[in-house]
């Protein structure tokens, strides 16, 4: 039988595997980022049940007024942002290790891209299935644009981290330049359409290279985060408000322009104000972050923010569906959204699918986790604990022999007590 952990248990073990030097505002950052994007979805999606299909619509379309929704809860910039750290500084310390190119971006593309797998096989078996029970093509492929569209960021994620030893010291000014002057052919001077999709790398590239400055110890102070929030808020409201970009800063079914497919240079704009306004943020996270419960929260939803994000489109629609074919159709759920009755009945609906999450994430946060460890290790918050109170702390390694022996120049910690070096260089607990 399975020991049970209690909950102070658990946050003494995740504080006491967490390495000093480890900055927990990132993480902080990391979460937010997640979170607002699963927020942000099931606030301004809405599948509508009209003679017996399912179609998307938005809130924003029928209400504009509340565009300002779309400012908080747009956070990829943040986890660009947040991306683009933690790529230059990983980048760097495996090279410090001696660790090759192409080792370092394997064990990165696959811990992001191992849970997309169980995403893809399920759906494709639940498509077959609804065409093969008679659902309409409309009600399927509203369905499956919802599940697979978000992950396009995934992409353009991989893409980055990949070329990080080429951007991880680019100046953000430059692929900004790109930006600017892709949209000024498109919107200024009659270009191309397609001409925009240059922006999908470029623009995110943005806060990708804010990043990498942050991971190689620049953007210390708080001046650049003022400079960033004010300028970047500036320069968006100018663009809204004069230069014709629309004021949501996500896609709008029906509207004419896009901010968000492909990126426009408002969104552009408005991700640096995000980024400086992150900045900002760090001093405070990591005072609040010191307080062991804080901590552990956020290392726990870092735990399993891919499998999060996955499947959190999955959990709304499941809700959506199953209610509509056992009760009919319900307000704030299948209905137009086209007052303030719909947002003040889908604030409702929140916890309901929240909780069809947490089902998906019993059901598959295994597949992020990937194989336990030998020695009984997981990682907790990016911090690897081992078999007997250990902690791992050091680079890529392994655990053999229980929790006795560790390769790569990682050293084990036991009862405070640091690792003692044996004659070949390795470490051994003691």
């Amino acid at each position: 039988m399975r020991d049970t952990v209690r909950i102070p248990d658990l946050v003494r073990r995740i504080e006491a595997a967490t390495p000093p030097d480890r900055d927990r505002a990132v993480d902080a950052l990391r979460a937010f980022a997640i979170l607002g994007v699963v927020l942000g979805h099931w606030l301004v999606t809405a599948l509508v049940a009209d003679s017996g299909t399912l179609r998307a619509a938005s809130p924003l379309r029928y209400q504009p007024e509340l565009s300002p929704v779309s400012w908080v809860f747009q956070t990829l910039a943040v986890f660009f942002l947040v991306g683009g750290q933690m790529g230059a500084k990983s980048h760097a310390c495996a090279r410090a290790r001696g660790i090759g190119y192409r080792r370092w971006l394997r064990a990165r593309l696959v811990r992001l891209f191992r849970p997309v797998a169980a995403v893809l096989i399920v759906w494709t078996l639940a498509a077959g299935a609804m065409l093969g029970s008679g659902v309409s093509l409309l009600t399927a492929h509203t369905l499956l644009k919802l599940v697979l569209s978000p992950l396009w960021f995934l992409l353009v994620y991989a893409a980055l981290t990949a070329a990080t030893p080429l951007v991880a010291r680019l100046h953000p000014l430059w692929p900004l330049a790109v930006v600017l002057h892709v949209d000024l052919i498109r919107f200024g001077l009659g270009g191309p359409a397609w001409l925009g999709w240059i922006n999908l790398a470029a623009g995110w590239l943005v806060p990708y290279c804010l990043g990498a400055a942050w991971g190689r110890g620049l953007l210390r102070g708080r001046t650049a985060g003022w400079v960033l929030l004010t300028g970047g808020a500036a320069v968006t409201a100018g663009l809204v408000l004069f230069g014709g970009y629309p004021a949501a800063m996500v896609g709008v079914p029906g509207a004419s322009v896009s901010n968000l497919n492909p990126p426009t240079l408002a969104a552009v704009t408005f991700g640096l104000a995000q980024c400086g306004a992150a900045l900002l943020l760090r001093g405070p996270l990591r005072r609040v972050l010191a307080r062991p419960v804080a901590w552990a929260v956020v290392a726990l939803v870092n735990l399993s923010a891919m499998t999060v994000f996955l499947w959190h489109q999955t959990a709304m629609m499941a809700v959506t569906v199953t209610t509509l074919r056992s009760a009919g159709p319900l307000p704030g759920l299948h209905t137009v959204p086209d007052g303030p009755g719909w947002v003040l009945a889908r604030l409702f609906w929140l916890p309901v699918f929240a909780g069809a999450l947490l089902i998906c994430w019993a059901a598959f946060h295994g597949y992020e986790a990937g194989r336990p460890r030998k020695g009984g290790g997981r990682v907790v918050g990016g911090v690897r604990t081992v078999r007997g109170g250990g902690r791992v702390i050091g680079g890529n390694r392994t655990v053999r022999g229980g929790d006795r022996t560790v390769h790569g120049g990682g050293r084990v910690v036991r009862e405070g007590r640091p690792a003692q070096p044996t004659r070949n260089g390795e470490k051994r607990s003691v």
